[in-house]
């Protein structure tokens, strides 16, 4: 949990758990994870990915939480073996000057998130209350800090199951749609084979894909397997990482529902629909069509995205700062760091669906520089031990980082020559 002395995301890790405890009682780290890949961003991605294309990109969103079950599992591994986070594992081989530009493009992406999290929540405090959104932007704020205070004082495992709970409200928000407006199944089937239809949509690709692995994710959940249970002993080791697998697939498996679910519903409902490129035109879409009830579910689900995915995105934005400088700092501080910019943002006028999807593909962007230290560290004996990547899994996570690293190299082909 967050350190209550120095108010910063690096935890102290606890005593690894009794290795009798059921399966079912070492979940939760992964579920606090897997809130990353359904925040805002995603929202503002995905709507506009099938509202414009239908059904083209479903590739896109399956292959990508493929591989973020992978990635998730491996980061969490590293924190259980090493009793370390993958900060804390750079922060230590990274000589200064090199740990200074690493924190500073993890910083970038922290900021990018916050930016999506928050214009999210504030965009559905709007549609829900009518609340202004710089308003909407301070409140979503000064939730997650509240939310990162509880943490503090009741302890990680009491926060997971906050965050479980918002997780929940997101699917339900976000699916109850598809049972008025059940999608083309057939059509969803074959948007299963990889293909693009222009620069638009390498660009949305690259919006889901940063919306899907998000750089933050990987950082954080090996603090959370680290701060959950210590450096494992050899005996509970095994159980713990069965635990570990169990508990990224479950998690990440809503979490991909929920992804799909809404490229499903925005090409069923809003494809050919006027003003469906904002969030604020797919939910008005989505009211007019299928009735106030699902425009409600929908904001309710905008909204414990947008809470949840902010709160979670600071705690890595901690774990990072204190791993790779060495430096802890206030809660409210570390808060302030990537809050501002969001609310500037919002205070400028900037239009909201167009910064959250930006902000996605500047998360894509980030991604190698999470991915590769990841498939390196966790390949390595020297710092695994036994738990070293297999053949198999060294093969799957660089394919992974390769195709990662291609699409975003056609990104920015595709943005500066076009």
């Amino acid at each position: 949990m967050i350190d209550q002395q120095h108010g910063n995301g690096a935890a102290r890790p606890s005593p690894a758990p009794a290795p009798e405890r059921r399966l079912w009682t070492l979940l939760g780290p992964a579920f606090v994870a897997a809130v990353a890949y359904v925040d805002p961003g995603n929202v503002a991605a995905n709507l506009t990915a099938g509202a414009k294309y239908g059904y083209l990109l479903v590739w896109v969103l399956v292959a990508a939480n493929v591989m973020a079950v992978l990635i998730q599992y491996l980061s969490a591994k590293l924190g259980l073996v090493t009793g370390k986070s993958l900060p804390e594992l750079l922060g230590e081989r990274l000589p200064r000057t090199a740990r200074l530009l690493y924190w500073g493009q993890a910083q970038i992406v922290a900021i990018a998130t916050d930016l999506a999290e928050v214009v999210g929540g504030a965009i559905a405090l709007h549609l829900l209350f009518g609340v202004p959104m710089l308003l909407g932007g301070f409140i979503v704020g000064a939730v997650s800090l509240g939310l990162l205070m509880f943490q503090a004082r009741r302890g990680q495992r009491t926060f997971e199951f906050v965050i479980m709970g918002m997780l929940l409200i997101v699917a339900l928000g976000f699916l109850a749609g598809l049972f008025f407006s059940p999608p083309n199944w057939g059509l969803a089937f074959g948007g299963m084979v990889p293909r693009f239809e222009g620069a638009e949509t390498v660009l949305l690709a690259a919006s889901m894909l940063g919306a899907t692995v998000m750089p933050h994710a990987i950082y954080v959940h090996s603090s959370l397997a680290r701060d959950r249970h210590g450096k494992a002993g050899r005996e509970v080791l095994p159980r713990l990482l069965k635990a570990t697998r169990l508990d990224v697939i479950i998690s990440l498996v809503v979490a991909g529902s929920v992804n799909v679910g809404m490229l499903l519903l925005a090409a069923s409902a809003l494809a050919g629909r006027e003003g469906t490129d904002s969030i604020e035109g797919a939910h008005a879409a989505i009211t007019e069509a299928l009735g106030p009830a699902v425009g409600v579910a929908f904001g309710l689900g905008l909204l414990a995205s947008g809470l949840a995915s902010t709160s979670v995105g600071a705690y890595a934005g901690a774990a990072i700062m204190s791993g790779l400088l060495r430096v802890r700092l206030p809660l409210l501080l570390q808060r302030a760091i990537t809050l501002i910019p969001a609310l500037a943002v919002i205070a400028l006028g900037v239009d909201p669906t167009w910064a959250l999807v930006v902000s996605q593909v500047v998360l894509s962007l980030g991604i190698p520089f999470a991915l590769i230290p990841l498939a390196r560290l966790t390949s390595s004996r020297t710092i695994m031990g036994a738990q070293a990547n297999g053949a198999w899994m060294r093969w799957a996570i660089w394919v992974s980082a390769a195709l990662i690293v291609a699409l975003n190299v056609a990104l920015l082909w595709l943005t500066f020559a076009g």
